[in-house]
């Protein structure tokens, strides 16, 4: 960074000359490009702005009139001051017609009192720019390697505008073109203040130039987006005017940004990530005061506070099944039923990943209505439909997680029955719901190894699937016939499969009891081991 006039009165080669500002006090935050000593009266024609002119003032004329001309020449080139040797032309002060003109024109005039040696105050300035351009190459070559690895690494949005925020140390916001957080931190201060009014406050902000300083707002903002489709703004907040590096380190960032988003086009939107880093961290307590989560959210758009919210998991009903079309399937449908949520994946690098549905309510809405709005547009957006779980409604943030673990717990159990409802609460599971409660129970899975464990073993064996076919059977309400045609099998095939059922486990298939026990421990064994059919 240049440095400012004032920086460069501290320099001990301009201190030994004994400086005192005597015209311009308000210009000392000037930024001093280069350093040019001239006796000349004509030189501004010769400057190109930002430089400390150096004189004894012999060649200067004495007509007040031809000085104010030299002050005024100076000031219209940009020069960043004048310095005054005294001694040689003017012993003790400047003239007053100099003093006046560059107060009137705004240019700092320094003198000097003591003799001094010229080159030395040149030398030691050039070195002060050159060693702090070599430190902002260096900056430079450092967020180089910082953002390329991010890049490398395939960082998401919210790393990268991490990574901004510590090496700016300043608060750093991603948003999309139509002012909703995308990512945030806060680099140490409070986010609830950050983000709250958020979208108002932005659509203030409308700085000329695609990366540019707000000085009302002191928000450095830079347009996040590439060949020519910009999706977004990437926004440092400084205290004071932003340093070259502040620059450099956002359009850097901007630049990952956006390189990102065109090498993981087919991955979920920075919105769905950005939904779901709220939902996950909700779950997970990683809010110490509620009021940061009602912040956030309703910086992307969506009101918590002083609302009916509910938990849904969604659960695809086909193992290829993408859930990050899913999501946005779910975002759809809750745009186009007027319905306010979050939604994003839960869990999703575990093998049972589900995407949560945060489903926020005007205070004297009904549930029921807004989970069947939900679940027909999902119907016409998805084939198959997916299965739509819902937890309990609550009253507030702190009590999300509760309706989401019940709602996963339905979605778990829902998704391997045979029911085809348009959404599932708790009270719909009835003995699959218990029995999933259930499945760690030792004294459960013995009873199921007592029913069915000969026949496992048999199938095992001889690579049949004699456990299908009972299930099948015993699913078709004992109706033989219904159950053959829905196993593709002739009927004869089918009839000796049952009878096979009944040897291996010695029980008859025409007592109801025997059925019904079967029945329980086949609806106990899917609990225990998903995917069992």
């Amino acid at each position: 960074m240049l440095p400012t006039l004032a920086e460069v009165l501290e320099l001990d080669a301009v201190r030994r000359g004994q400086p005192r500002v005597v015209a311009g006090h308000d210009r000392l935050g000037a930024r001093v490009r280069w350093v040019h000593s001239a006796e000349v009266t004509d030189i501004a024609h010769l400057l190109h702005g930002g430089e400390l002119v150096l004189t004894t003032g012999i060649a200067l004329p004495e007509q007040p009139a031809r000085l104010r001309d030299y002050v005024a020449d100076l000031a219209a080139v940009g020069a960043s001051g004048l310095m005054v040797e005294l001694g040689r032309r003017w012993a003790g002060a400047l003239p007053p017609a100099l003093i006046s003109a560059a107060e009137e024109h705004g240019l700092a005039v320094v003198v000097l009192a003591r003799e001094t040696i010229f080159i030395d105050i040149t030398e030691s300035v050039h070195a002060y720019i050159l060693d702090a351009q070599l430190a902002e190459l260096r900056a430079s070559e450092q967020l180089h390697e910082i953002f390329t690895r991010l890049s490398v690494e395939g960082a998401s949005a919210d790393e990268v505008v991490r990574q901004t925020a510590v090496l700016g140390g300043h608060p750093v916001v991603l948003e999309n073109l139509a002012h909703q957080v995308l990512a945030a931190d806060a680099a140490g201060t409070d986010p609830t203040a950050l983000l709250t009014g958020w979208e108002t406050r932005s659509r203030a902000v409308r700085p000329a130039g695609r990366t540019a300083h707000d000085a009302t707002s002191g928000w450095l903002v830079t347009v996040v987006g590439a060949r020519g489709q910009d999706w977004g703004r990437l926004i440092l907040r400084c205290a004071g005017a932003p340093a070259p590096r502040d620059v450099v380190l956002v359009e850097r960032a901007a630049t990952t940004l956006a390189l990102g988003r065109l090498l993981d086009r087919h991955a979920e939107s920075l919105e769905r990530r950005a939904h779901g880093t709220i939902i996950a961290g909700i779950l997970a307590h990683a809010y110490s005061d509620p009021r940061e989560a009602a912040a956030r959210a309703r910086a992307l758009g969506v009101p918590l506070s002083g609302r009916r919210l509910m938990g849904v998991v969604l659960r695809s009903r086909v193992e290829s099944g993408s859930l990050a079309e899913l999501a946005e399937a779910a975002s759809a449908a809750c745009r186009e039923g007027g319905l306010s949520a979050l939604v994003g994946l839960l869990d999703e690098d575990a093998p049972q990943a589900r995407v949560g549905v945060l489903v926020s309510l005007p205070a004297r809405a009904e549930a029921e209505s807004g989970l069947v709005e939900l679940a027909g547009r999902l119907r016409k957006h998805c084939d198959p439909a997916p299965v739509v779980a819902a937890g309990s409604v609550v009253e507030s943030v702190q009590d999300v997680r509760r309706s989401f673990l019940e709602a996963e717990h339905v979605a778990d159990v829902a998704v391997r029955g045979s029911g085809d409802r348009p959404f599932y609460r708790l009270p719909d599971l009835r003995l699959r719901g218990l029995l999933h409660l259930l499945r760690d129970d030792a004294r459960l899975q013995t009873f199921v190894e007592r029913e069915l464990g000969s026949l496992l073993e048999y199938d095992d064996r001889h690579g049949t699937d004699l456990v299908r076919a009972l299930g099948c059977y015993l699913d078709a309400g004992r109706n033989k016939a219904l159950a053959a045609q829905r196993s593709h099998l002739s009927r004869p095939a089918f009839y000796e499969r049952l009878r096979r059922v009944e040897r291996v486990l010695g029980v008859g298939l025409d007592s109801p009891e025997s059925c019904t026990s079967l029945h329980v421990a086949l609806l106990a064994l899917a609990s225990i081991r998903p995917g069992t059919p």
